[in-house]
């Protein structure tokens, strides 16, 4: 029997390389797409030498091309950490646009199902807490956020433009922050920047007074929903995220008390403009549909990851 074949986008990055795996031991046939903008082939390098792997060096952004059948697209393209959008404002909408767009005319043309990954940044700095899929947001357009808060929102309208009018086979997860093994070292983001610097010994950077929360969701628990999103028959957004909630503060002392590097320290800066104050998903809509609900404790997942942190470490 011929293998259900799936193109992924962003297949070199932190989840896109787990959906990577997660596809391949599931019986399909992967095709994967990066520029290696942000992406590192390290991730998926040891899938190289399977039968039911390739690779394409790409960016979305221009026509893309497969031959040959495609049963699913899962697109998770896009730079997703706030020193890379900051860095990359253009590249990050075009992705969000350009690249959306002529994915979503692949999908049309190949009479694929396609899942788009959106996130919780929809949601902006939110004034409804927790945040349900039913909650428009609170974002501001022209901040420096915006560049990839708005990308991820006009993603959502032309992929549903898309369901309704050519009645394309569409999912949309909202991701809330997730963490694990494959994470950049140099991420920008919370978590990875709390362990480089305190395996390192160096100032942990607090930003603000440390109050703000986020819910963090280990990459397993991740992949698990996105992959029954995938298979379920709901074409509206999902929010996908580990509902327990911690202070930015909270995170950086169990990370300080897990690495117990005595030469750590906090360091407190300024709080950037537009940073969400809080962010919790409600999971309600994922429990319902999905039957899906995370699993592993973030004490657990966080072992993982500082023993992927400590080995990069040392190799860099």
């Amino acid at each position: 029997m011929t293998k259900k074949r799936v193109l992924i986008t962003g297949a070199a990055g932190f989840i896109g390389s787990h959906l990577c795996d997660r596809m391949l031991k599931e019986g399909f046939h992967v095709i994967g797409m990066d520029n290696l903008l942000t992406g590192d082939l390290k991730n998926i390098e040891h899938l190289f030498p399977g039968p039911d792997f390739e690779f394409y060096f790409h960016d979305i952004t221009k026509f893309v091309h497969v031959p040959g059948p495609l049963d699913y697209i899962l697109h998770f393209a896009s730079p997703a950490s706030p020193i890379d959008y900051l860095k990359m404002p253009i590249q990050t909408l075009k992705v969000g646009s350009l690249g959306t767009h002529n994915l979503l005319g692949l999908a049309k043309e190949k009479k694929s199902r396609i899942l788009i990954a959106s996130t919780s940044e929809v949601y902006g700095d939110p004034l409804v807490h927790p945040q349900p899929e039913s909650y428009w947001g609170n974002v501001n357009p022209i901040g420096p956020r915006g560049v990839y808060d708005e990308a991820k929102r006009f993603q959502e309208a032309i992929t549903m433009a898309y369901h309704n009018y050519h009645h394309l086979d569409t999912r949309i997860v909202r991701i809330f922050n997730t963490y694990g093994p494959r994470m950049r070292v140099e991420d920008g983001r919370a978590l990875p920047a709390f362990f480089s610097q305190a395996i390192r010994g160096e100032g942990i950077s607090v930003f603000g007074s440390g109050n703000q929360t986020r819910s963090f969701c280990y990459i397993d628990d991740m992949v698990e929903g996105i992959f029954r999103l995938l298979m379920s028959d709901y074409p509206q957004p999902v929010n996908i995220g580990n509902p327990e909630e911690i202070t930015i503060m909270q995170l950086a002392e169990e990370i300080m008390a897990l690495v117990q590097n005595p030469d750590a320290y906090l360091v407190f800066k300024p709080l950037p403009e537009d940073d969400p104050k809080v962010r919790q998903p409600d999971i309600s809509k994922a429990k319902e549909i999905l039957s899906w609900t995370p699993k592993i404790s973030r004490a657990e997942g966080l072992q993982k990851t500082y023993a992927y942190f400590r080995e990069k470490l040392k190799e860099a």
